[in-house]
Parts: C-alpha cells; sequence; structure tokens
C-alpha cells in the first residue's frame, strides 16, 4: 500500500434538513395525512453537494429543536402555506390560508434555535416570511392590494417571473450576482422588516425578495422559488458550503453525523 500520510482528508458531505408540509395524501388504497415535500428541493440541495433529511411538523420544545439541529450541518425552511397572522398580530385577510399552527410552531422554533446555535439556514417564499415573523416583523397579507397586480402568483400552480436586483456586497449579491431573474409564487410579502434583518434584494416594484441575518454566519431567506430553477443552484450551493465549513471548523461541539465521501 502507499504513503497515505501526506493526502488531503476527505471532504466532508453535508446533511441539510429541510422542512416539509403535512398534507392529505393518497397512495395506492390509503387516504392519510402525511409528510410531503416536493422533489425539487431534494435535488437542489444533492446537486449542490448536500444530503437532504426530511423535517416534518411535529411536537416541539426549545430543547427539542435544539437536539433535532444538533444532528444537522444545514436548514432550508421551505415554501408552503400562509403565516399565522396571530404572529404578527394581525386578524386575517380574505385570502389569507387557514393556518397551519404546527407548522409555523415548529419552524419558529428550529429557526430560532438555528440561530442561537449559529447553524447555517436558507428560506424559501414562506421561509423568508416565516424568518421575519419569528424576530418580530410583519407581513402584507395579499400583495394586490399594495400593487395592483397579480404577477407574482399568477395563477393556481403557475409560478411568475420577475427580476430582482440584490444590493451590492450582500451574500445574496455574492451568490447570484447584480440582477437575478426568479421563479414567484407569493400572495404576501415581508412588510415591517424585523429588527436584525437587513433587505438585501428587492423587485422592480420595491417588494422584498431577500434578507439576511449579518449576526450569524449564513442567514439567508429569498421570498422566491430558487428550487425551481435546475440549472441555477448558486443559493444552495452558499448553504451547503457554508455548512461545510461549519464541519470543517467543528472542535467536536458541532455537528457529527456528517457523511465522509469514500476517497
Amino acid at each position: 500500500m502507499g504513503d497515505t500520510t501526506s493526502a488531503d482528508p476527505p471532504a466532508a458531505t453535508p446533511v441539510i434538513g429541510i422542512t416539509t408540509y403535512l398534507e392529505q395524501a393518497q397512495t395506492g388504497v390509503w387516504d392519510v395525512r402525511a409528510a410531503f415535500l416536493p422533489k425539487v428541493y431534494i435535488d437542489a440541495v444533492t446537486d449542490a453537494g448536500g444530503i437532504a433529511v426530511l423535517l416534518p411538523p411535529q411536537p416541539v420544545s426549545p430543547s427539542t429543536a435544539r437536539a433535532v439541529l444538533g444532528g444537522l450541518d444545514g436548514l432550508i425552511i421551505a415554501g408552503g402555506a400562509d403565516v399565522d397572522p396571530a404572529r404578527y398580530g394581525q386578524q386575517p385577510h380574505d385570502r389569507t390560508g387557514v393556518p397551519r399552527i404546527d407548522r409555523d410552531t415548529w419552524e419558529d422554533a428550529l429557526l430560532l434555535a438555528a440561530i442561537e446555535t449559529e447553524l447555517p439556514f436558507l428560506g424559501i417564499c414562506r421561509g423568508a416570511q416565516m424568518l421575519n415573523a419569528s424576530l418580530g416583523g410583519t407581513l402584507v397579507q395579499h400583495l394586490p392590494d399594495v400593487i395592483g397586480s397579480e404577477k407574482y402568483q399568477p395563477g393556481p400552480a403557475e409560478f411568475g417571473s420577475i427580476e430582482v436586483a440584490t444590493v451590492a456586497g450582500s451574500r445574496v449579491a455574492a451568490l447570484v450576482g447584480e440582477r437575478h431573474p426568479a421563479h414567484v409564487y407569493h400572495h404576501q410579502a415581508i412588510d415591517v422588516v424585523a429588527d436584525g434583518l437587513v433587505v438585501t434584494a428587492r423587485s422592480e416594484d420595491g417588494v422584498i425578495e431577500a434578507v439576511e441575518l449579518p449576526s450569524v454566519p449564513f442567514g439567508v431567506a429569498v421570498q422566491w422559488h430558487p428550487e425551481e430553477n435546475s440549472e441555477d443552484r448558486r443559493l444552495f450551493a452558499g448553504l451547503v458550503e457554508a455548512a461545510r465549513g461549519r464541519v470543517r471548523n467543528s472542535s467536536g461541539t458541532g455537528p457529527t453525523t456528517s457523511i465522509q465521501e469514500h476517497a
């Protein structure tokens, strides 16, 4: 056998948790409540070099959330249903969806634990709104009331196409550039920005399309759906690289579940 003492150590493959829906689902003869997540989220993580683990809503406490994150190297808060307006002190708009309180509670706990432990995270659509609400911000409950257009959610299962302008020097700008084409599917948006968050991208209408939390190593949330663009995985690659750096820099107190690639 050859001398391997000078070889570089194998690269760590970060484990990325992705929150899921709970939906009524039919498969075969079964019609049951089930954890659900579009496969495009999983593909986005694996394409970027990570391992995807699904995190369905369940009973949670701060200690439970920390235990869950202790087995992960990064976190994605996925898109989905409207955040409960009660979380940011409002009554529901006529067009606001029925609250998914179990998911709100689950993701709020995970986000706060991720911030506390400085676990890299990426919020997507609802994930951006959830981050803002969790930190004390508010949402516009029905965006067409403000901008007079349905272009951000043209129709059921129909994504809109817009261009976002990023803020120079931001992490989002470093990952996707000064201007970025985006798939959008949202009728709500961030309104009052929570303390600590910084707006790092907007649409031509001024709608907030990305925020970042500078107090943590990687805390990014976008209002658009980057998982829908299979040709551009840069946001996911940024998360995976941040998660890989966390593994690399761990001194025994961080995540221990990352899998080593075989040489």
